[in-house]
């Protein structure tokens, strides 16, 4: 496991809402404090649905990496924005498919460093590892992820709900390339956010920014196609998230989908 390069008491603010802590008080967590719910309850009252977006996020976490372990033979995942532990995290779904998986987790909310290290244990077969990192920080990643993965063969690469976290003149695009970049032939990349489709939730997403400590960025559903740019998409395509390979079920639950989309591409 890393030790963040600044102690994580030492960035832990109270005070101000966090996304990691906000989307778990959305998933009914515990782990939260007033300011997180406070936001929470700001977003439900604009946009009473975005409760399905974490939900279904969740949901689509757990059947593409059943596609990566299964289908396409993945061993190796570096899931960045990890967020607060909750059901069905990335090494619980891939490690009940194939014990020897070897996970890496990354976030930079000092809370969910001290939950993942607790929470998040590995079979005795394979691995995990917790990185406290930025995203924008590649090199830093890859480089702390070497440790346990061998970035020579394929690796999953889960990037939910955090490219939206980065404005556009942080070139979310160029971050998300760099990693792909560096990783072998046959990893994949699994990315999910929220579009800009929805006037209630650009409402409710204008409003959580003005009171928390980061902000949230809603993107057109072409935008977030671009992210899997010179990678072979794997179908349904990037789609609404609930639509990509749903459970029987799941498909007749829902009746009217989450302005959020999700895609998995494979590097050629």
């Amino acid at each position: 496991m890393n030790d963040s390069r600044q102690p994580p008491s030492g960035r832990l603010r109270t005070d101000r809402p966090h996304s990691a802590r906000v989307w778990n008080y959305l998933l009914g967590g515990k782990d939260s404090y007033p300011a997180d719910a406070e936001a929470g309850e700001t977003i439900l009252r604009v946009f009473p649905d975005i409760a399905h977006i974490a939900r279904d996020q969740r949901a689509f976490l757990a059947r593409a990496v059943g596609f990566l372990t299964g289908e396409a033979g993945i061993r190796q995942f570096l899931d960045i924005g990890t967020g607060l532990p909750t059901a069905d995290n990335t090494h619980e779904v891939a490690q009940t498919l194939a014990p020897e998986s070897r996970i890496v987790y990354v976030d930079n909310d000092p809370l969910v460093l001290t939950h993942a290290r607790a929470l998040l244990t590995s079979t005795p077969e394979g691995a995990c590892a917790y990185i406290d990192a930025d995203v924008r920080d590649t090199a830093h990643i890859l480089d702390e992820a070497s440790r346990t993965l061998d970035l020579s063969r394929p690796v999953g690469l889960m990037m939910l709900g955090i490219m939206g976290q980065l404005p556009d003149e942080d070139d979310p695009w160029a971050v998300t390339a760099r990693l792909v970049e560096a990783l072998a032939p046959g990893s994949h990349l699994v990315l999910a956010d929220g579009i800009d489709t929805s006037e209630t939730l650009n409402a409710a997403i204008a409003a959580y920014n003005a009171q928390s400590a980061s902000s949230y960025h809603l993107r057109s559903p072409a935008r977030i196609a671009d992210f899997f740019a010179g990678l072979e998409v794997v179908e349904p395509g990037v789609v609404l998230t609930a639509a990509w390979r749903p459970e029987p079920r799941q498909g007749e639950r829902q009746s009217s989908p989450s302005p959020a989309v999700s895609g998995v591409g494979r590097k050629v």
